[in-house]
């Protein structure tokens, strides 16, 4: 949830011990395996002692330095996320977060990513007087009959006494993402010690599966609750209508996930992966019935880093370790292989992305492989994500990378995409980098602190890739255009905008 932390979690003997600070100004609370605040905090004090920012000025996008700024409107975003229609590729959706406003935000495009508009996603009613509630972790997914399917986390806050309830929806649209008129909320968790976190959503478009259409969320519960906590997997076969969860780790165990990213294999498989931060490992499971029943969970691979880092390119944050999963669904050499991405710390000590395959239906997993360029000098290299294109079975892998850093801090960043075309084997030749202007999360011109920055949750978690037909479609955040004055803007800054490329 805007960095994936839950309210106070401390590791004690294994266990996963869940306190809440409740006055009538809640004060801060420290993250889970992390010595920074939860970035979703500073959005809720924002707008409770500011109000949310008004609906965009703007809802149309517009371009910089070459690159497509999806949002262009006040105010920051983070955590984005893209999908594609597969039976009309010119259409896109994507979405991200608000910080300063409550609802989640959808973009749309009918041109292949060349233009977007903008959309509010629906919040449920507030509970309690006074209280306020609002959106967080977008995830979107298209099914073959050109729906697409919104996924995001409701976080309700009582007023000035914390948080008291947490649950899933899933939005749909029949119009590309330019509309959203039903919403399904589902998996409400009453109180303050939990609630669900970082969802991410599938689709099975498999011609041949006998649950096509199937719509399958995957998120981590905290410790606590009546569910107990643990990776969630929600199915829906009444396109959206309603879903039914059941657990994919170990269900006597501990909730000690996060990052649960679920894909649909070329018979209809549901695979599922996860970050077991106690364990300090990548973790894998699969059903194939539709996520009714689950197998025994495996470990893909052990990791150094638990839960976050934090790392010099993000100020006052961390990075989330989480995993990336896709398969291979083309008629190509490769069909049926999973692929699974993280990342993890280098001998020398800077982040790097790791990524592994199976061809076994995921009983076992090839040996962690870097994801080059590498480099003499140290590059710290997050928030990735992985998509392998459908109809040639290419893997791309999109992330941040400190490479083209001129402060010698490794403090600026840009975007890039690095491809294999021979199932994640090998990534011949040079990255391409995506973004067309370096972007600094410290400051601002010389400026600090930057007051177009936000700098509790600057990029976010995650950022988002899809690839189709030779083309990868990378979606990410940067600051390039913090200074920009915005008439009618609360605070004169565009702050962290949403930008989008497409790569041939």
């Amino acid at each position: 949830m805007m960095n994936k932390q839950r309210l106070a979690i401390l590791s004690v003997l294994g266990l996963v011990v869940i306190s809440v600070c409740i006055s009538s100004r809640p004060a801060k609370v420290t993250a889970q395996n992390s010595s920074h605040d939860p970035t979703w905090w500073s959005k809720y004090e924002f707008i409770r002692d500011n109000g949310s920012d008004a609906s965009p000025l703007s809802t149309t996008s517009t371009t910089a330095n070459g690159n497509v700024d999806v949002s262009n409107e006040c105010g920051p975003q983070s955590e984005t996320f893209i999908a594609i229609n597969q039976n009309r590729p010119k259409v896109l959706a994507a979405g991200s977060n608000e910080i300063f406003r409550l609802p989640m935000r959808g973009y749309f495009s009918t041109n292949g990513g060349g233009s977007w508009g903008g959309v509010d996603l629906p919040l449920p009613p507030a509970k309690g007087a006074n209280g306020i509630d609002f959106g967080s972790d977008p995830t979107l997914a298209f099914d073959t009959q050109g729906n697409v399917f919104y996924g995001y986390i409701v976080v309700f806050f009582s007023n000035g006494n914390g948080i008291n309830g947490t649950e899933m929806a899933v939005a749909k649209s029949s119009d590309g993402g330019k509309t959203y008129p039903s919403v399904n909320f589902f998996s409400f968790e009453n109180g303050t010690n939990h609630f669900n976190d970082k969802p991410m959503i599938t689709a099975d478009t498999n011609p041949g599966s006998a649950l096509r259409d199937n719509v399958y969320i995957a998120w981590d519960a905290a410790s606590g609750g009546s569910i107990g906590g643990g990776v969630r997997v929600a199915t829906s076969s009444d396109h959206g209508a309603s879903f039914s969860v059941t657990r994919a780790d170990d269900p006597s165990g501990p909730g000690r996930s996060i990052g649960a990213s679920p894909a649909v294999g070329p018979n209809g498989e549901l695979y599922v992966s996860w970050n077991d931060y106690a364990a300090n490992a990548i973790v894998f499971n699969s059903s194939y019935d539709g996520g009714r029943s689950w197998g025994v969970p495996v470990t893909i691979s052990r990791k150094t880093l638990p839960f976050d880092i934090g790392i010099p390119a993000e100020s006052f944050r961390g990075a989330l370790v989480y995993p990336s999963l896709d398969v291979d669904r083309s008629n190509g050499p490769h069909r049926g292989r999973i692929h699974c991405s993280w990342i993890d710390l280098t001998p020398a000590n800077v982040t790097d992305i790791f990524i592994s395959f199976s061809d076994n239906n995921g009983m076992t997993w090839s040996a962690p492989a870097h994801v080059p360029d590498q480099f003499a000098f140290p590059v710290d290299r997050f928030n990735h994500w992985m998509s392998v294109d459908p109809t040639n079975g290419e893997v791309n892998v999109a992330f941040y990378d400190t490479r083209n850093d001129t402060t010698g801090a490794r403090y600026q960043t840009d975007y890039y995409l690095a491809r294999s075309t021979d199932g994640d084997a090998t990534f011949p030749g040079a990255d391409t980098r995506v973004s067309t202007v370096s972007s600094n999360e410290h400051d601002c011109n010389g400026i600090f602190p930057c007051p177009g920055i936000n700098y509790g949750n600057q990029q976010g978690d995650y950022e988002g890739l899809v690839s189709f037909n030779g083309v990868a479609y990378p979606i990410w955040t940067d600051s390039r255009r913090q200074l920009t004055s915005s008439s009618g803007c609360r605070r004169p800054y565009l702050m962290e905008e949403v930008f989008s490329a497409s790569v041939k």
